[in-house]
């Protein structure tokens, strides 16, 4: 058996695994944790008491973290007519139709979002296959099928993640950084728990988180409890 680096012997030292911590007590782990040798993200898990394979158990939504995510993410927009103009000025990094389409089947440029106007479906749509598991194809659900361009990069600039949960009924997210004030991080994670639990589907009974854990990206993971939440 690989015997365990210092590195994970210490992260590990750093916390009882079975045990439950209040989310301020976890994210002051988390600071205390010995770091990579870069900014790591600051991720949650939230695993569910759903059925994936019920259409209306499925969990899925978007929110403005309050301090965003530390993270400067390539926006693409599919758009024609005066919306372009309107992209461009906004701030997008990409703005086009089929040649922007030729990009991304070619992955010239990896997009962390893409925003589409409803004129655009057409052509965006077949895209699914390349933009569907990368978890970025349009959706007028998350506000990136829209006529409003100009808001849906606004909020995308300003901290707009959009979750959703996997095939095991669990949803992965980032909600911050760990040079992040522990306020902040806290404030993040509360409005991304929030929006979750507003997104509990109406017929689900009884619990509905039955594990969440915080962790950076290359810590340990974090069991958090939610029922002090």
């Amino acid at each position: 058996m690989k015997e365990k680096s210092k590195k994970i012997q210490f992260n590990q030292k750093k916390k009882k695994i079975k045990k439950n911590y209040k989310i301020n007590k976890a994210i002051e782990i988390l600071k205390k944790i010995k770091p990579a040798n870069f900014i790591e993200s600051i991720d949650v898990a939230f695993n569910l008491n759903i059925n994936p394979k019920k259409s209306e158990q499925n969990v899925r939504g978007s929110v403005i973290l309050p301090h965003g995510t530390g993270k400067k993410i390539k926006i693409a927009v599919f758009t024609t007519g005066k919306n372009i103009k309107i992209a461009q000025s906004s701030g997008a990094d990409f703005v086009g139709m089929e040649d922007l389409a030729n990009i991304i089947k070619k992955q010239k440029i990896k997009f962390d979002l893409i925003i589409a106007s409803p004129e655009s479906m057409e052509l965006v749509g077949k895209l699914g296959p390349i933009l569907g598991p990368r978890g970025i194809m349009p959706n007028p659900k998350f506000g990136t099928v829209t006529n409003d361009i100009k808001k849906s990069i606004k909020d995308a600039r300003k901290g707009k993640i959009n979750y959703k949960n996997d095939k095991n009924g669990t949803i992965h997210s980032n909600f911050g950084k760990i040079n992040f004030s522990n306020e902040h991080l806290y404030e993040n994670f509360l409005a991304l728990y929030h929006s979750i639990t507003q997104s509990k589907p109406a017929q689900l009974k009884g619990i509905y988180f039955k594990k969440i854990s915080i962790s950076t990206t290359m810590g340990p993971g974090i069991n958090i409890d939610h029922l002090s939440l």
